[in-house]
């Protein structure tokens, strides 16, 4: 008889009314559960998939352009450049120095720069200092300025403001110095005036007046330079750093025979610069050669004359016949030389570059063709070792006139090639080789070389003849940046 006993699920033990197998006084084995772990089906979302396809594409991308050069296209187009140089140079005047006829106190009355007659009053000499004090006791009233005199004051600080230069600063005390006696000018004319209500003091019978020994220009500095002529500058002539300029001040005290003023008596000065033996010939050749003064962009031509002096070093003298009186203050002027503008076509100086060519003479060049353009005859050699001619077209790049002989591209030949005449048997070897300066050329989409002469070019810019056979015309579009790309490298625009 068979019984069903079941087993609680917990315990094991037999469970009453639970049904259960028993065979022979052995219960059957309770069954293991087995847990499995749940898992959850792969749910793919495809907008997920897009982004990161698109997020992946962005960063190749990325990578892909910092790592190629960019090839840019530039549009040629008509321009101009001026052939021009600032140079820095030193100012030579004819300058007679006037020294004091007695000692005492200088009080100047003629200003700095000012033009002066023959026996025109200079300055005031006061032998015992005590003219200062006697005209302190006096009412000088009050000093004005006249529409003249300051149109000059504000031309004075406009200059300065304009042409001033942080490299240069001590033109800031020749500044100061010119106004100071500006003013000094001013007081002075006042005193003179007052100097009749001192007639017969003993204040007034201590002063001496001095008066101009020529007709000229007033300068109330000293540098040493004076006697220095065109043919004796030397480099250490612009070594600044040993240069000194010593003003003459109002009321200063000096003593008989000291220098206490200079005359320029000539309109005519110069500025020697230090130039290139080259560029100086060149410049000494026109003859005359148009100058810009940067410390007030006053324009003047200037005479030029080349000059070899002592210490091996060239210079150019420039010559002027006005606008002395301007830069009375100063020996050293920065200066730009304003040369014949180049005109033709302005491409960038990056965009140029040097190929070579091998050099075929003219006999040996087929002119037209199939396509209407050039060809050649090259010598060929069959499989069964007879001896052929092929013609093929070539691309002229150049043809120098002088020496008969055209510039093809080393692509299509390799050194030893034999040619054959247009019009005979005679043949050429082909080897002699030559370079061109030149652009490369992407109107066709693709890298074509030109060759360009240049007329002239500056760091930035260089001027090329237009309008040659083999060369550039304007609205060409040229590749901005020469080193990146090679010789037929198709391009795609920018």
């Amino acid at each position: 008889m068979h019984k069903y006993i079941e087993n609680d699920d917990y315990t094991g033990k037999p469970r009453k009314n639970s049904p259960g197998l028993l065979h022979g006084g052995i219960g059957l084995a309770k069954k293991k559960k087995k847990i499995k772990k749940y898992r959850k089906p792969l749910n793919l979302n495809i907008g997920m998939i897009i982004f990161g396809v698109i997020f992946i594409y962005v960063v190749v991308c990325v990578i892909m352009y910092f790592q190629t050069s960019h090839i840019v296209r530039y549009e040629v187009k008509e321009g101009s450049l001026a052939a021009d140089t600032i140079y820095r140079g030193i100012v030579l005047r004819d300058e007679t120095v006037v020294s004091a006829d007695s000692a005492g106190y200088v009080n100047y009355y003629a200003w700095e720069g000012a033009r002066v007659a023959r026996n025109d009053l200079v300055y005031v000499v006061d032998e015992t200092g005590r003219l200062k004090e006697e005209l302190d006791s006096l009412n000088l009233g009050e000093n004005s300025l006249s529409d003249q005199e300051l149109a000059e004051f504000r031309s004075e600080i406009v200059n300065f403001v304009h042409g001033f230069d942080a490299f240069h600063y001590e033109s800031v005390y020749d500044f100061k110095f010119t106004l100071k006696n500006t003013v000094s000018k001013l007081a002075n004319v006042n005193m003179l005036q007052s100097m009749d209500d001192l007639s017969g003091t003993s204040g007034a019978d201590m002063i001496s007046r001095s008066y101009a020994p020529a007709t000229g220009i007033v300068a109330y500095w000293m540098d040493g330079y004076e006697e220095l002529k065109a043919m004796d500058v030397t480099e250490e002539v612009f070594d600044e750093t040993k240069y000194e300029k010593k003003w003459m001040t109002d009321n200063s005290l000096l003593e008989a025979g000291d220098a206490v003023y200079k005359l320029s008596t000539n309109e005519n000065w110069s500025l020697v610069i230090p130039v290139e033996a080259a560029r100086g010939a060149e410049l000494e050749e026109e003859g005359f050669v148009k100058v810009r003064f940067l410390k007030n962009q006053y324009e003047s031509w200037g005479e030029t004359k080349l000059l070899t002096n002592g210490d091996g070093n060239t210079y150019l003298q420039l010559t002027f016949t006005n606008s002395m009186i301007t830069f009375m203050s100063d020996r050293f002027l920065d200066v730009e030389l304003i040369v014949e503008d180049e005109t033709g076509l302005k491409i960038p100086v990056s965009s140029i570059v040097q190929k070579e060519f091998f050099l075929i003479p003219e006999d040996f060049i087929i002119p037209g063709g199939n396509n209407g353009g050039d060809s050649i005859r090259k010598q060929a050699f069959q499989e069964d070792g007879t001896i052929s001619i092929d013609t093929m077209e070539v691309e002229v790049y150049y043809f120098d006139s002088e020496t008969g002989e055209y510039y093809l591209d080393s692509s299509l030949l390799n050194s030893g090639d034999n040619l054959y005449a247009a019009e005979s048997d005679e043949t050429y070897t082909v080897s002699k080789r030559a370079t061109l300066i030149g652009v490369y050329n992407m109107n066709k989409g693709y890298a074509d070389f030109k060759q360009i002469t240049i007329l002239y070019q500056n760091d930035e810019y260089a001027i090329v003849k237009p309008n040659t056979k083999y060369g550039l015309s304007v609205y060409d579009y040229i590749v901005l940046n020469a080193e990146s790309v090679r010789d037929d490298q198709f391009i795609n625009q920018k």
